[in-house]
């Protein structure tokens, strides 16, 4: 049995990360692009270069739809595929220069947007105690998810 407190943690994380998500994605210059195109560019950005199967597999979603999302970036100069060096009949994706520095410039606006907002909102003890909780969280889903 779920106990309140836990129910009560849950909708409050759920509000809060709603909330700011909201907020970061009105800072962000990708607000053109769909949340499917910028996890791919995350992915690649995180991940380094992978061909469309490998996203498809790794973003959950079918090949039919990474194809389509690959066409977008691509167009948009942010990603470019290149013959895979192990195997020329595969290509691999990988950011652009312009794609790199449009998802580094979103991240940095929406970093210091949210620090400064911390900064001017919060106290020292009240930042602290935000970084314990957040931690706490990542282990709790860490532990949850198996990962």
């Amino acid at each position: 049995m779920i106990t309140p407190s836990a129910n009560q943690a849950a909708a409050d994380v759920r509000v809060v990360f709603g909330r700011v998500k909201r907020r970061l994605k009105e800072l962000a210059e990708t607000d053109d692009l769909t949340p499917s195109q910028s996890s791919v560019l995350s992915r690649l950005d995180r991940d380094g270069p992978a061909s469309a199967s490998e996203l498809a597999t790794a973003e959950r979603i079918r090949p039919q739809s990474v194809a389509a999302i690959l066409s977008a970036l691509r167009e948009a100069g942010l990603i470019q595929r290149q013959p895979d060096p192990s195997d020329g009949r595969r290509q691999v994706v990988s950011l652009t220069t312009a794609g790199r520095h449009r998802l580094h410039g979103d991240r940095k606006v929406r970093q210091e947007w949210l620090a400064q907002t911390l900064q001017e909102q919060c106290t020292e003890a009240e930042r602290q105690t935000i970084i314990k909780a957040l931690a706490l969280l990542d282990h709790a889903i860490e532990a949850a998810t198996g990962r």
